[in-house]
C-alpha cells in the first residue's frame, strides 16, 4: 500500500484497526509514534548498487486505554509529515513491537482493517550469485513423456 492509498483509506473509515498476519487484531489502543522516510541504498550480491525509500509508520501501544488514534487525525500526522519530511508516494513500511523484537510489516488494507502482511527476503542477483534455478522435482511414478518427443524408447530411433 502507498501513502496515497491511506490517505484515500483513511477518509472513508470511523475508525481504525490493524490486523496482524496471525489474523489477531492490533490492541485498539495503539498510537502512531513515528511517521517516517527510510532509504536503504545498499549493493546486492550480484555487485548492483540499489536504493529503496519506504514511508515507515511506528505502531506503539501503552496503557493509555482511553484514547484511540482516529482516521482525522492520523490523515493530519501523514499530512504534517509529507509537508515537513518532503515524503514521497512510496509503499509503507510498518514497525510494530512482537514479543522478542520489532516486526516490520508490508501493508494492505481489505476495506475495513489495515492488515500487516509478512515480509520476506530474496536474492535480488540470482542470475549473478551463482545460484542454480529450482529444478521441478517429480516422482519417477508420476514423470510422463512429451507428447510430440521425436524418439521413444520403441521408435528404433536410438
Amino acid at each position: 500500500m502507498k501513502l496515497s492509498e491511506i490517505k484515500i483509506a483513511l477518509q472513508k473509515l470511523s475508525t481504525i484497526a490493524f490486523q496482524l498476519p496471525s489474523g489477531e487484531m492490533v490492541p485498539g489502543h495503539f498510537h502512531v509514534t513515528e511517521v517516517g522516510k527510510v532509504t536503504k541504498h545498499f549493493i546486492d550480491c550480484g555487485g548492483t548498487v540499489r536504493s529503496v525509500e519506504v514511508v515507515n509508520f511506528q505502531l506503539w501501544e501503552a496503557n493509555d486505554y482511553d484514547h484511540r488514534l482516529h482516521p482525522e487525525k492520523l490523515l493530519h500526522i501523514i499530512e504534517l509529515s509529507e509537508k515537513t519530511l518532503n515524503l514521497p508516494d512510496a509503499a509503507i513500511e510498518v514497525e510494530y513491537q512482537m514479543a522478542a523484537t520489532i516486526g516490520k510489516f508490508d501493508l494492505d488494507f481489505d476495506g475495513t482493517n489495515f492488515i500487516l502482511t509478512s515480509k520476506l527476503t530474496d536474492c535480488l542477483a540470482k542470475d549473478k550469485c551463482g545460484i542454480p534455478p529450482e529444478k521441478l522435482k517429480v516422482k519417477i511414478g508420476e514423470w510422463k513423456p512429451k507428447a510430440n518427443a521425436c524418439c521413444t524408447p520403441d521408435s528404433g530411433c536410438c
